[in-house]
């Protein structure tokens, strides 16, 4: 016997075990030989990762998809992994070092790698075990990480590949640099911080005319919020067409405090209505301007060392061509060494101490900052390892503008053409320790060479160097009669970004470059379930890797799904406080119901607000299946195998069979369309609204009465349809279903399989006649209910029934239901005629309509005055906020959630204005 209540705490332990011994989720567990298969890859958390609501919805849709599928019969891998994550390892194994009183650069690189190997197996890599805690089914025993060797081995093969092909090579760009981390950072590390600062105006005088500060002509004004940067200026861009600057086209300006003759160049990117028009460029120090300056030819100078303090004594660069006077010299040993923003109050003082600062303005903007340095980052130009993405984005493009892969939703597609029709050059080199380091050596003379191996690139080395007449032929000679490795070649030190390894994702976890079974079985993967926010530096990269190495599309459908919020839709952040833990919700109300409210609000495009009472709420929803259970189980409900919903008499039966098939069919298309909140909603109408409101109400007559075929077909039939909703709710509930499933076999009978490997509901079974008399009895019942209910009619008060217009078929259908009718609806009564008696409220059913004659059971007088003050109360409500609303400054200035709340108070008072309405004219027309 089952329980009188569900203990997810005491349940979800005992069936995640039960899974585990049965090996239940290996790939292609449950499925018949030959089965199809369908495969979903992870998209693999950091290894310093813990679970937060976004991992949540992320991983149950994916779970609800695989379960689903398993089901189904498919040969089902979803493979499971995690992302060595380089920065963020490194920053929490460096910070471990600290506590030890250890830097980083006190132990060998070989050292620390065995420190973050030794923290990864002590710490790293919690996430699997909350992931398991949320229900996951992932094939655990096939578990990958992106430093493991086998994906190393798929790394080192398709740097190699690629740069043989020419489409990796190393170049000087500018990078985002974090001057904390000392590394190149991906865009996707860089967060916009908004932040209180100025607008420096400087003058920059032109060259052969004597500078007054009062005579406009003498000087060109540049603005600026970087004023340190002005070091490495190395032109002014204005507008073509723009007439204040035509005349000064290609002629100079001197650069105070440096001395530097820049040109004026005429360039679109200068806007002419903003400011003076002139835009002083710092190609080395700002990506923008480093687009201008290559166009230009405009010299490339960097003023900044790798912790963004100045260097400009012993800088070739900012100094060449420039006359070093005794005076600049004296303030260049002021700047030389300084911190970034102290050279910049240095900066601002000398400029105006000569006469050179024209204003300054308070200016609110946005600086990029490093998500894991915390500083702000650095536009830097520096030697990186680039791939060329913009060849490889080409079939990438191909493939989704011709439908091979989709976007889901579609509107994702546009995002996904307007990153990669622009895509830049990718920066792959990370100066870090900790992850792929890039498999490049270089020579004496620094002429580099990538191999798979050390001896490889010292083969091709020597061969290269005896092969061509060069002063380090002889030396070459002489290293090799007593070679030492590590003498002739320098392997570089750079590690690869962490976006490159996960790339290859989809094929590396499946045994590439191995032609393993395994990658011929579940390769192309099936969907990928990811977030909008790495569009760009994930889902793109795989498809440019899957596409290039493996000659398919990695995925054929990308479903992207949307934030989840806080209840009032701000976004979460530890500084709003608003951040709910996945895991306190799944110890509170348990991982089935936190699982199903993601899914029920899952809509396509809509992101997720989520409310804890939600969750309690589909708790709720779960304990009405769990005590229909309960209720069948005390009324002999009990697993028949030989029961057949064709040879279901009673019409009760077959409507909840019919019913069933339906609500079956919705839930499949639901899943099978990722409209995940339209398949949970389906099965939440049909457990709660059908078979526990009505099903449950409608079999009581048959047990409890004396028809014991009639019985002996409803036990069997209701254990039927509670097995079906077990299967149907199972990828979305799957704790508690399975613990049912187990418990309700009957008999001390033992399941032929577990839930999780049972076959997936067949929508096969229609009785349309049978369906239609119930639900119409459904209808007449909740409309009386309603009735009632809007004109505040006593519980206890018996209400007479008169339905007028009725036909034939209505009045043998009245007969039938009688005795539910008068139970269900509190009705006395039951008449027919041929008009609407007096003082009665009427309600509309298919041809007849049903009138509750109520002047003896309410005062309708007082009824209509109650009604109508909560209607003009509803008025008052109604247009307050709508004169809210309608302020312009209220929608600009109020943030979002606020306004979007404002927004959902006004249309739920407009459905109440709408129930309130339609009560009144029932009362106004019963009087």
């Amino acid at each position: 016997m089952l329980e009188k209540t569900y203990d997810s705490n005491a349940v979800e332990p005992r069936i995640a075990k039960a899974w585990e011994d049965a090996d239940a989720f290996a790939a292609g567990a449950g499925s018949k030989p030959g089965a199809e298969a369908f495969t979903i890859v992870i998209p693999p958390p950091n290894v310093t990762g813990s679970l937060h609501m976004g991992h949540a919805l992320n991983n149950t849709l994916q779970d609800i998809l695989v379960r689903f599928e398993r089901m189904r019969g498919k040969n089902v891998l979803w493979q499971p992994g995690m992302d060595h994550a380089g920065i963020a390892t490194q920053m929490v194994v460096e910070r471990k070092l600290t506590e030890q009183q250890i830097h980083r650069r006190d132990l060998t690189r070989e050292q620390f790698i065995d420190k973050v190997w030794e923290w990864k197996s002590e710490s790293g890599g919690m996430i699997f075990n909350q992931l398991k805690r949320l229900g996951a089914s992932c094939d655990w025993g096939r578990e990958r990480f992106t430093m493991d060797e086998g994906l190393s081995e798929a790394v080192l093969e398709v740097f190699v590949t690629l740069y043989e092909q020419g489409l990796i090579y190393k170049d000087k760009r500018l990078v985002n640099w974090d001057p904390k981390l000392l590394t190149a950072i991906s865009d996707l590390e860089v967060e916009q911080v908004e932040m209180n600062g100025n607008l420096w105006h400087f003058r920059y005088p032109i060259e052969g005319k004597t500078y007054d500060p009062l005579d406009p002509s003498t000087y060109v004004t540049v603005a600026t919020t970087r004023p340190e940067t002005m070091l490495g200026d190395t032109g002014v861009a204005v507008h073509p067409e723009d007439e204040r600057y035509t005349a000064l086209v290609g002629t100079n300006v001197v650069l105070p405090i440096v001395g530097r003759k820049i040109p004026i160049v005429a360039d679109d990117y200068s806007d002419p209505e903003k400011g003076t028009g002139a835009v002083k460029m710092t190609p080395a120090h700002d990506f923008n301007d480093f687009e201008v300056g290559k166009r230009h030819h405009l010299r490339m100078v960097s003023i900044l060392n790798q912790d963004a303090t100045i260097n400009i004594l012993d800088n070739d660069d900012f100094l060449e061509g420039v006359e070093a006077t005794d005076l600049r010299q004296a303030v260049w040993a002021q700047l030389h060494g300084l911190d970034r923003f102290e050279a910049r109050k240095l900066i601002v003082q000398i400029m105006e101490e000569g006469g050179y600062l024209d204003k300054v303005e308070p200016h609110r903007h946005a600086v990029p900052h490093g998500d894991r340095g915390g500083v702000p980052i650095e536009p830097f130009l520096t030697d990186q390892w680039y791939v060329d993405a913009k060849t490889l984005a080409q079939p990438a493009i191909a493939s989704v503008r011709e439908g091979r892969t989709n976007f889901v939703p579609k509107n994702w597609e546009k995002t996904y053409f307007e990153w990669m029709e622009n895509i830049q050059p990718w920066c792959v080199s990370r100066q870090l320790w900790w992850g792929h380091q890039i498999p490049a050596w270089y020579g004496p003379d620094g002429h580099v060479f990538v191999a798979r191996s050390e001896k490889e690139a010292l083969d091709v080395a020597v061969e290269y160097y005896l092969a061509v007449d060069t002063p380090w032929k002889a030396w070459v000679e002489e290293k090799l009669e007593n070679f030492e490795p590590g003498e002739i070649l320098t392997r570089d030190e750079d590690v690869l970004d962490t976006w490159f390894s996960s790339a290859l994702w989809p094929f590396s976890t499946l045994g590439w470059p191995q032609k393993t079974k395994e990658l011929d079985t579940y390769y192309q993967t099936d969907v990928l379930v990811t977030g909008f926010d790495i569009i760009f530096f994930w889902v793109a990269r795989m498809m440019m890797m899957g596409l290039h190495f493996m000659k398919e599309e990695p995925f054929h459908t990308v479903y992207v799904h949307a934030l989840v919020r806080d209840k009032n839709g701000a976004k979460m952040s530890k500084s709003k406080g608003n951040v709910i833990d996945p895991l306190e919700l799944v110890d509170e109300y348990g991982a089935d119901a936190l699982r199903f409210t993601l899914s029920i609000m899952a809509a396509q495009g809509r992101d997720v607000k989520l409310d804890p009472a939600r969750v309690a709420g589909y708790r709720n929803f779960g304990t009405k299946l769990w005590n229909a259970t309960r209720f069948g189980e005390m009324n002999g409900v009990a697993h028949d195998a030989n029961f057949r919903p064709e040879n279901a008499k009673l019409t009760v039966n077959r409507w909840i069979l019919t019913e069933l098939s339906r609500a079956t069919a919705q839930v499949t298309d639901g899943i099978t369309s990722y409209r995940f909140n339209e398949a949970a909603g389906a099965a939440y109408r049909f457990v709660w609204n059908l078979v526990c409101d009505w099903y449950v109400e409608l079999l009581k007559p048959v047990f409890n009465g004396e028809d014991e075929a009639g019985k002996a077909e409803s036990r069997a039939c209701m254990a039927y349809v509670l097995d079906e909703i077990y299967k149907l709710l199972h990828p979305m509930m799957p704790f508690m279903t399975e613990e049912l499933w187990a418990q309700t076999a009957g008999g001390g009978v033992i399941r032929e399989t577990l839930l999780c490997h049972a076959d997936w509901p067949m929508p096969d079974f229609e009785d349309a006649e049978a369906a239609a008399e119930i639900n119409w009895l459904v209808d007449l019942v909740t409309g009386i209910r309603s009735v009632r209910s809007e004109m505040n009619v006593p519980a206890a008060a018996i209400a007479p029934l008169v339905l007028v217009g009725a036909n034939a078929m209505t009045r043998e259908r009245v007969a039938r239901h009688d005795p539910a009718i008068r139970r269900l609806a509190r009705i006395g009564e039951v008449g027919f005629d041929t008009a609407a008696p007096r003082g009665s409220a009427q309600l509309v059913l298919g041809e007849a309509t049903a009138c509750l004659p109520l002047g003896d059971l309410i005062d309708l007088k007082a009824e209509e005055a109650r009604l109508s003050k909560d209607l003009a109360k509803n008025a008052d409500e109604m247009a307050r906020i709508d004169k809210k609303l309608a302020n312009p400054n209220f929608v600009a200035k109020a943030a979002e959630d606020v306004v979007a709340a404002e927004r959902e108070k006004l249309a739920e008072f407009a459905e109440a204005r709408t129930r309130l309405e339609t009560a009144l004219a029932r009362v106004r027309d019963a009087g």
